[in-house]
């Protein structure tokens, strides 16, 4: 029997439950927990787009910065090729002028040498021809001749 009383004031509980609304206030808690489940749920879709949009903006500025950052090395390799051909240029005209240069030393040492030993063998002629004369001619005439044969050699050879 005391299930019976049990199941009564279970009915009436209920009973009461229903006429207060309470059921209604659990479906009306229900839904604006589903509402605001469905808004958190659109709240993620919104801010997963932003994430993918700004993903692939960055994206496109990396690949951009990339292919700029290999052009600058690209163009780096080539004006380090000019450059290196710039200086070698100038280092083969620097080595011709210099070889140039030490060539006409070279060829003005030789001409100076040439007229060195000219001169030398010049007056070493005029001082064997001076003491042979001077040994055949003796005297006034001998004087006269040898001062104008000197005369004559050295105008010859100079």
């Amino acid at each position: 029997m005391d299930t019976f009383w049990v199941g009564v004031a279970l009915v009436i509980f209920l009973a009461i439950l229903v006429k207060f609304g309470v059921p209604k206030l659990i479906v009306k808690g229900l839904d604006a927990r589903g509402e605001k489940v469905a808004q958190e749920l659109a709240e993620a879709r919104r801010l997963r787009q932003e994430a993918e949009k700004l993903l692939a903006e960055y994206d496109s500025k990396r690949k951009a910065a990339e292919a700029e950052a290999a052009e600058i090395v690209s163009s780096a390799n080539e004006e380090a090729k000019r450059l290196a051909a710039e200086a070698e240029a100038k280092l083969a005209d620097f080595v011709a002028r210099r070889t140039k240069a030490a060539e006409e030393k070279i060829a003005q040492a030789e001409s100076q040498a040439e007229a060195e030993v000219r001169a030398a063998a010049a007056e070493a002629a005029t001082k064997a021809a001076e003491s042979i004369l001077r040994g055949q001619m003796a005297g006034k005439a001998g004087d006269a001749a040898f001062a104008s044969g000197l005369d004559e050699v050295k105008a010859k050879l100079n």
